[in-house]
């Protein structure tokens, strides 16, 4: 019989930590959290200090009673939930349940699941950390308030399975604010003038400059024609030649923010996504008799870029046994800070360097190899040496019109060996070279072009640069990112176009609302204030009743004066276009859990609904009297089908096309990969492919 009892949040770690710890140790999982506040009502005494009615979740009380019963058999009990606010909170309520002393040291942390960190951390067991455990209880406690006080009056006024938010509501102000800046944008006319030059047998791009005394920007056509009547012949002198040598340092290693984002540039992965395959790399992965299940990379929800000696240790003799010497980073380089940021956790990185990309290959699923490889080598490029550039900008001049070229090119690569941070404007800095010149040389302009532009205005949200907007404005926390996001595309009031968010015409009525009857709700700096009076309680010094109170005081006249003043809008459903083939009543457009659908518009007296179905002009090869269709699966994924279905199964994830193979006359289809759109015959027998003209 085990003397101790270790309580995890997941099975998938009790086991692994059981293992660690030896037959001593007996480890169960609580399997998240074991009480919350009800579902069923607000759960919360405002009338007496805020108190909340915490119950067991359902469908818990079995795992609770398992836990109860191998407490009591147990010498001592160590509660090991997550290392944040959400663990402090879960193990707290453990405490509660199975009557720990919450004074005594039963309190586990580690930041990695490997066997040192988790020896480790057993060494030193300290009391649950109240202040932890009180900011999350506030957190948890204001947006209940908000979302219970808020919803309801969503619901009556607008449309049931509404909701509102502190950290979703300024998230889709985000969006909206953005869209409408974009239709408010007037574009201004502009113009380059580009030119070709040689020197020598070399030829190189400039752009006009202006003159000699300063840069000229070109706003008419009038006036470049101004500056090309200036120019007597194709000979122009270089006046100067100016080198530098820039340096360029590493990205830090990973926050869960700048996690996210860079999934989303570089992998094309949802936060969501990327947030799940963290979770499974932290957990652990099963490397085999030897080693077992191992985390692979440390702690996946953290706003600090602060990594620990040992792992840096580890990293400097890899980058000097794979790289040189000259590759290690000579300097430790401070990282800006986020907002709030709390900095008591490490970085994400790899919990070994040693276990290399390529090394667990073969244990890991696809997008789990490809997380587990940025992560890695975003880490070892965090720890060396900066790359260094040689610029170089010459000025060409004839009278007084003068041109810039400007080259650069990569004279030690150092951190750029390993990896390169993504960019959301998805311009990669490119090498360009320019032949020697020095002042007073003459070259030849083979090509003046004038050119006619317009400014763009700004682009919308992209999943990655809303997650990074949030994280500079210090709206939400590592926690949250992903699951704003998903909530507000879940409730329809936003969609993604090519990536990008649009507010939909519910989410711009919701947001109206909220933003005339709760401004607060939405006013960027009072939810900033929020967090940092959240992390005040965290630290200490603040108490969570007093934050609570302060919020709930003047938000409860917002409720009162919203619920008796708020008009009823009605939202008229967008026709289909069509008539409904059972009643032959108009057909129109709904917003379900998985996107938009159709349904007559006789409801309730009729319920037929139907998918809605994109027609790709293709005609069926498999029953050859039905049409291929676009449709969407219920994780969102396109894939094509035949629209006879079920009375033919035909099914593709690749798009087909509407020719025949020119070999053997099957079905041609194109396949997204890495070097672009593939033209690929789907006959495995047949190796027919090609490139489609772009």
């Amino acid at each position: 019989m085990a003397d101790y009892l270790v309580i995890v949040e997941s099975p998938a770690k009790a086991k692994t930590i059981e293992r660690y710890l030896g037959k001593k140790y007996k480890v169960k999982a609580s399997v998240g959290h074991v009480r919350d506040l009800p579902r069923s009502q607000m759960g919360i005494d405002t009338e007496n200090n805020y108190t909340p009615k915490y119950i067991t979740i359902r469908g818990k009380g079995p795992v609770l009673q398992e836990l109860k019963t191998a407490a009591k058999k147990a010498k001592k009990i160590y509660l090991a939930a997550d290392p944040d606010r959400e663990g402090e909170a879960i193990a707290w309520h453990l405490a509660t349940a199975l009557n720990i002393d919450m004074d005594s040291d039963c309190r586990v942390v580690f930041n990695e699941i490997t066997k040192d960190a988790i020896v480790e951390s057993f060494k030193h067991p300290r009391p649950i950390n109240m202040d932890l455990v009180d900011a999350q209880q506030a957190r948890r406690m204001l947006d209940r308030l908000v979302g219970y006080n808020i919803s309801p009056i969503l619901w009556k006024k607008v449309k049931k399975g509404l909701s509102a938010g502190r950290v979703q509501s300024v998230a889709l102000r985000l969006i909206i604010d953005r869209e409408n800046e974009i239709k408010n944008f007037i574009p201004e006319e502009y113009w380059t003038i580009d030119a070709n030059f040689i020197k020598g047998a070399k030829a190189f791009d400039a752009l006009y400059y202006g003159t000699a005394q300063e840069k000229v920007k070109l706003t008419n056509e009038q006036e470049v024609q101004a500056v090309l009547k200036q120019l007597k012949n194709n000979d122009f002198t270089v006046k100067s030649v100016t080198k530098k040598e820039r340096k360029r340092n590493a990205a830090p290693s990973f926050t869960t923010s700048s996690l996210q984002q860079e999934a989303a540039r570089k992998l094309n992965f949802r936060a969501k996504k990327t947030m799940m395959l963290a979770q499974q790399l932290y957990e652990g992965i099963d490397l085999g008799k030897k080693e077992g299940i191992v985390g692979l990379i440390t702690y996946m929800r953290t706003d600090s870029t602060r990594v620990s000696d040992t792992a840096k240790t580890e990293a400097v003799a890899y980058i000097n046994d794979k790289y040189g010497e000259e590759f290690i980073a000579t300097a430790e380089r401070q990282t800006k800070k986020a907002t709030n940021s709390q900095d008591a956790h490490e970085a994400i990185r790899p919990t070994s360097i040693m276990r290399a990309p390529e090394a667990v290959k073969a244990v890991l699923s696809r997008d789990q190899l490809r997380l587990y490889r940025l992560i890695w080598e975003r880490f070892i490029a965090s720890q060396m040496a900066p790359a260094v550039l040689d610029t170089v900008s010459v000025d060409l001049q004839q009278g007084d019109v003068v041109f810039r070229a400007n080259g650069s090119q990569v004279k030690f690569p150092g951190f750029m060996k390993v990896y390169i941070e993504g960019s959301d404007d998805q311009k990669e800095e490119k090498a360009t070279y320019l032949p020697e010149m020095v002042e007073g040389d003459i070259v030849k302009a083979e090509t003046i072009e004038p050119k006619q532009h317009f400014t763009q205005p700004p682009p919308r949200f992209s999943e990655a640069r809303l997650v990074k907007t949030m994280e500079e404005l210090g709206i939400g926390r590592p926690s949250t990112y992903a699951p704003t996001l998903d909530t507000i595309q879940r409730r329809g009031y936003v969609t993604l176009d090519a990536k990008r968010f649009i507010p939909t015409e519910l989410g711009e009525i919701v947001h109206q609302l909220v933003l005339e009857f709760f401004p607060d709700i939405l006013d960027i700096e009072f939810t900033a204030q929020m967090e940092r009076d959240l992390d005040e309680i965290e630290e200490g010094n603040r108490k969570w009743v007093e934050v609570i109170d302060e919020f709930y005081q003047d938000f409860e006249k917002h409720v009162e004066h919203a619920d008796a003043e708020m008009e009823k809008v009605v939202i008229k459903d967008e026709p289909a276009g069509e008539d409904c083939e059972k009643c032959g009543s108009p057909m129109v457009y709904k917003l379900g859990r998985y996107g938009k659908f159709m349904a007559c518009s006789n409801f309730p007296e009729c319920r037929n609904t139907k998918a809605i179905v994109k027609l790709i002009g293709v005609k069926c090869p498999s029953c050859e009297t039905g049409e291929i269709v676009e449709r969407k699966s219920k994780t969102r994924r396109i894939f094509y089908g035949c629209n006879q279905y079920p009375a033919c199964e035909f099914v593709s994830w690749d798009k087909p096309i509407a020719r025949p193979c020119p070999k053997c006359e099957s079905l041609l289809v194109e396949k997204k990969l890495k070097k672009g759109i593939q033209i690929k015959c789907t006959n495995d027998e047949c190796d027919y492919e090609e490139t489609p003209v772009q």
